[in-house]
């Protein structure tokens, strides 16, 4: 049964603390990583973890748990932190952070099966979060999605777009929130400290905005009780926080992105943190079987000899075909349903139809988040706009999703539009993801067998 640790409010700051010590530890263990973007956040994991969510820390695929994504994913060491205190991964494994052979790699991927989608790619985490929080609502599950995201990354536009989907779509189900600690890579962030500005501009996209102070457990208590009321809006929490919390000689201070604390600076640090240990509980780990991917028998192709029919048309009829024979099956498309042959399916099952509009990096982003919700989601767009998602493509192979990319008007055929139109090296693209298959029908009677395959 999943269910929230309530843990009890006092009994939140010596967690973070806890969280912030063992970060510290693993990036200097490893030589590399980021511990103050680890402090940063740690108020707003632990209250995550052991007072917000609904989680089973020993069922890493509950259906009854809801979801979190560290978009932030370099703040990765935060998570395994949170995984230990929780009693999901062991110390001794979270020290093997960044080695060659370990699970506990410098970004989260879904090694660890509690993680559901590979970050790090910044900006890409709320889309996937927005899939997560769609296929949650429409299954009617009471479940919601956390996202975590770095003041840094929204200044990627697929944020933006993630943003205006999730606002359209009325995911009430879903909660951003923004560490806003000032710091970027090489200087300090576009907006700094300025939370008013990251709040206008996610209320401007119609979401339910709380301005918090990151490192107020009262604070963050009040937000959150505030993102999991019932509401059809989805809720960012913009929370001012500094690097390196905690910690005097880290705090607030540019140059120590990315750089691990040497033995005397640990020493120095713990000290100042003032830690209240506590031994972390020993959960064994249980697994749900996995869900199986039911369907029935589908009609073959019944085609004229002779006959001229598109292959984007085949790909629409068999698409079909497969939503009568798998409930499963979503269709994703990014306004050119009519184009894709993707509209019959729309048509046909407006429920699992998801129209992401002109915004293909979302688009892809949401289908990754669908996926890992046991939907088996069909994206279609251009062939040449499809490659505008290059990056979230890319990550959607390391995540190794079961996701389906339909891109038509492939290669020179739509040459009387122009080169901007003309999927030139979307072949080139796919060919390089791990774990992809390529295929290429050459007629209608193909096209709906690949689409079937």
């Amino acid at each position: 049964m999943a269910e929230s640790r309530n843990v009890p409010l006092e009994g939140i700051k010596p967690i973070a603390n806890r969280l912030r010590k063992l970060s510290i530890e693993m990036t200097t263990a490893s030589n590399s990583g980021h511990p103050t973007s680890c402090m940063s956040a740690a108020d707003i994991v632990a209250m995550l973890y052991f007072r917000v969510m609904r989680y089973d820390a020993g069922n890493p695929n509950s259906y009854e748990s809801d979801k979190f994504v560290l978009s932030k994913g370099h703040a990765a060491p935060i998570q395994f932190a949170a995984m230990v205190e929780a009693g999901t991964i062991s110390r001794e494994e979270a020290m093997t952070l960044r080695k060659i052979d370990s699970r506990i790699e410098g970004h989260p991927t879904p090694r660890l099966p509690w993680i559901d989608v590979a970050t790090g790619s910044l900006g890409q985490g709320l889309s996937a979060g927005a899939g997560m929080a769609m296929a949650m609502k429409r299954k009617r599950s009471g479940r919601r999605v956390f996202v975590l995201l770095g003041d840094g990354e929204v200044a990627e536009g697929a944020v933006w777009e993630a943003a205006a989907f999730a606002s359209h779509y009325k995911l009430g189900n879903l909660c951003a929130i923004v560490d806003v600690n000032r710091l970027g890579q090489s200087e300090a962030a576009m907006l700094g400290h300025n939370t008013d500005a990251h709040a206008k501009r996610f209320r401007a996209f119609g979401w339910k905005v709380v301005v918090v102070d990151g490192h107020d457990i009262n604070e963050l208590e009040a937000a959150f009780a505030k993102a999991t009321a019932r509401g059809r809006k989805p809720t960012a929490i913009i929370a001012k926080t500094y690097k390196g919390e905690g910690v005097s000689f880290l705090k607030d201070l540019d140059g120590h992105h990315g750089k691990p604390l040497s033995a005397d600076e640990v020493e120095k640090a713990i000290a100042e943190l003032n830690i209240v240990e506590q031994e972390p509980p020993k959960i064994e780990t249980t697994t749900n079987p996995p869900l199986k991917i039911k369907g029935k028998g589908m009609e073959p192709p019944a085609y004229e000899l002779g006959e001229k029919v598109a292959t984007r048309q085949a790909y629409g009829t068999a698409l079909v075909k497969l939503g009568k024979a798998c409930k499963s099956i979503v269709a994703l498309d990014g306004d050119t349903k009519n184009s894709t042959f993707a509209l019959p399916f729309a048509k046909e099952f407006p429920k699992r139809f998801v129209e992401c509009y002109i915004a293909e990096q979302n688009m892809v982003g949401v289908a990754m988040g669908m996926a890992s919700e046991k939907c088996v989601p069909f994206v279609s767009s251009f062939g040449a706009f499809l490659i505008r998602a290059a990056d979230q493509i890319r990550m959607a192979g390391v995540t190794q999703c079961n996701i389906k990319l339909c891109g038509s008007h492939a290669g020179c055929s739509i040459g009387e539009d122009g080169p901007s139109q003309m999927a030139l090296e979307e072949l080139a693209l796919m060919r390089s993801v791990p774990g992809s298959i390529v295929l290429y029908p050459s007629d209608a009677v193909c096209a709906e067998k690949m689409v079937v395959a």
